[in-house]
């Protein structure tokens, strides 16, 4: 079944580290070999070997309208001829600034840059340079990039220093950076007190995403808006994930709680590689060439990336309805997913914000890193398996979220769930083995 792919991993491991260019696509958290793709339509990838699969990922994302979307294939096409870069200004760039701005409440300056991880760099930097203050506090589970500030490992509540949890990363960098429980007002406040004057910035997902789906318990974020006043503290939203997925301003307008900067991943660009990092005028105005702060990047502002994005955003922001329909789609796969596991006994958890997903096999409710550490690795490697060889692709990790196109039909909803239901039973027969 998958011969090409198991080929075509071997000849990448000679050649690049661990055969991957992202640690997630080695398939080391569900085991087996990974599988790769050639193309992709709509709802569906296609493998090197000719294998057809229900695609629950759409590149981590961005694919919110399917893969190959006629709309931003053609912009492509027509930037394309007209060269793949200039390292110069373009009108696309005003154009898709001016978008953006109008769709995210809130915005009032971007800057484009070229990944999601360059954008909460640039962010943080900002951030400094805004307070003249060094530290951060980010969350234990959330993911901004693989940036030095980030990779943090979280301490005990006593400690005042994190520690690097890659090498690579300075203990000076590390010092700079506290970790807090994600949905823990009062431990935030503990940090901001205990670093009173010293706390540049607070980064967060507003919706997490890279420990499966958390969304925020209520009152968090605006909690975090107001400690973030008292203590004049710039507050981050990484809506690298959730941003125009869950709602054409993202979370800010499903909350209905400001950041006072908001950083953007590849959806800006339909799944191409960019990234933007925006905000009030005041703290943007501090990034060269207006202000001190320097970020530069001779591919930011791509033509490609820009006129994708123009086509992408542009029919998200005229066609609001599809948010709706994402809704009822996520939501009814998610019943009938609960009924599966219900009905074979697999203990389970699920959350959901949009046509965001995070399935957890565990019976706690998960609201942070710690409840998410809880889940059954093991037997979401055999769901995942076993959705797999019934042609249905979810995230390799059972700390990812499922993102849902649509793309998806009802027959595409139903055949997800017929394949549960089969795996289900591998699941339960497994469980009772153990038991």
């Amino acid at each position: 079944m998958f011969n090409k792919s198991s080929e075509l991993f071997a000849r990448a491991q000679k050649f690049i580290p661990g055969g991957v260019n992202s640690p997630v696509r080695a398939f080391k958290a569900v085991g087996g070999t990974p599988i790769f793709f050639e193309k992709a339509k709509g709802a569906y990838l296609y493998d090197a070997d000719g294998n057809k699969y229900i695609d629950y990922v759409g590149s981590w994302g961005p694919m919110i309208m399917g893969h190959a979307f006629e709309p931003v294939i053609e912009a492509v096409k027509k930037a394309a001829e007209k060269s793949t870069s200039f390292g110069a200004p373009t009108e696309a760039e005003i154009e898709l600034a001016e978008l953006i701005i109008e769709m995210v409440p809130g915005l009032e300056k971007i800057r484009m840059v070229n990944s999601g991880t360059e954008a909460c760099m640039s962010a943080i930097r900002v951030a400094r340079g805004y307070t003249g203050k060094d530290k951060i506090i980010k969350f234990e589970g959330n993911y901004h990039g693989h940036g030095d500030s980030f990779l943090i490992k979280a301490g005990s509540g006593a400690m005042t220093f994190g520690t690097p949890s890659s090498p690579g990363v300075t203990k000076g960098t590390a010092q700079d950076t506290l970790t807090a429980n994600f949905n823990d007002l009062q431990d935030v406040r503990r940090l901001a007190e205990e670093n009173e004057g010293e706390i540049a910035a607070i980064i967060l997902e507003p919706i997490a995403g890279n420990m499966g789906c958390i969304p925020p318990d209520d009152g968090f974020l605006a909690g975090l808006r107001q400690l973030c006043d008292k203590h004049n503290i710039v507050l981050i939203f990484d809506e690298v994930m959730c941003g125009f997925r869950v709602a054409r301003g993202g979370a800010q307008e499903l909350y209905g709680v400001q950041a006072d900067l908001v950083t953007f991943g590849k959806i800006i660009g339909a799944g191409l590689p960019v990234g933007a990092y925006g905000g009030k005028q005041e703290i943007m105005d501090m990034v060269s060439p207006v202000g001190p702060v320097y970020q530069a990047g001779t591919l930011s502002g791509n033509p490609l990336a820009m006129n994708a994005g123009l086509a992408l955003l542009g029919y998200l922001n005229e066609n609001p309805s599809v948010y709706k329909e994402l809704e009822l789609k996520t939501a009814h796969l998610e019943e009938w997913l609960h009924r599966v596991f219900k009905h074979h006994t697999i203990p389970h958890t699920m959350n959901r914000v949009g046509s965001m997903l995070g399935i957890f096999f565990c019976e706690n409710e998960v609201n942070n890193f710690e409840s998410c550490a809880r889940t059954n690795t093991e037997l979401f490697g055999t769901f995942f398996h076993g959705l797999l060889k019934r042609g249905v692709y979810l995230p390799p990790s059972a700390y990812e979220s499922l993102f849902l196109s649509n793309a998806l039909s009802q027959e595409d909803l139903d055949a997800t769930v017929a394949a549960a239901d089969d795996t289900a039973e591998e699941m339960a027969a497994k469980l009772e083995h153990v038991g």
